[in-house]
C-alpha cells in the first residue's frame, strides 16, 4: 500500500505565498506522474499541475508562472511553490500519484491540505 500525505497548508494574505508539500511513503512502485488538484467550497475538483520523475511539470494556464513544483526523488516528495496567491484560489489542495506496478497503473490520493488566501 501506498501513502499520500500532504502538508504546508495555511492562511495567507492575497498576493502572498505559500509552499504545499506533499509525500508518498509504502510500497512505491515506478512513479508514472505527480499531479496537483484543487476543490474549492461549492466547486468540483480541478487539475492544478502535473510533474514527472525528470521534474518536467505542466501547468494549469491560470498558474503558469506563479506556482513552482519541484520534486525528490529521493525523498519521495514533490512541493508546490505558489506565489502571489489570489483569494479565489482558497481551496483543498490534494495531490496524486500515479505509479506502476505489477502490469497495472494505481492513483494513491492524499487527504489535502487546507489553503485559505483572505485579509
Amino acid at each position: 500500500q501506498v501513502q499520500v500525505v500532504e502538508s504546508g497548508g495555511g492562511l495567507v494574505q492575497p498576493g502572498g505565498s505559500l509552499r504545499v508539500s506533499c509525500a508518498a511513503s509504502g510500497s512505491i512502485g515506478k512513479i508514472m506522474a505527480i499531479r496537483w488538484y484543487r476543490q474549492a467550497p461549492g466547486k468540483e475538483r480541478e487539475w492544478v499541475a502535473t510533474t514527472t520523475t525528470d521534474n518536467t511539470t505542466n501547468y494549469e494556464d491560470s498558474v503558469k508562472a506563479r506556482f513552482i513544483a519541484s520534486i525528490d526523488n529521493a525523498k519521495r516528495r514533490l512541493h508546490l511553490q505558489m506565489n502571489n496567491l489570489k483569494p479565489e484560489e482558497t481551496a483543498v489542495y490534494f495531490c496524486n500519484w500515479a505509479i506502476y506496478d505489477g502490469g497495472a497503473t494505481y492513483d494513491y490520493w492524499g487527504r489535502g491540505t487546507q489553503v485559505t488566501v483572505s485579509s
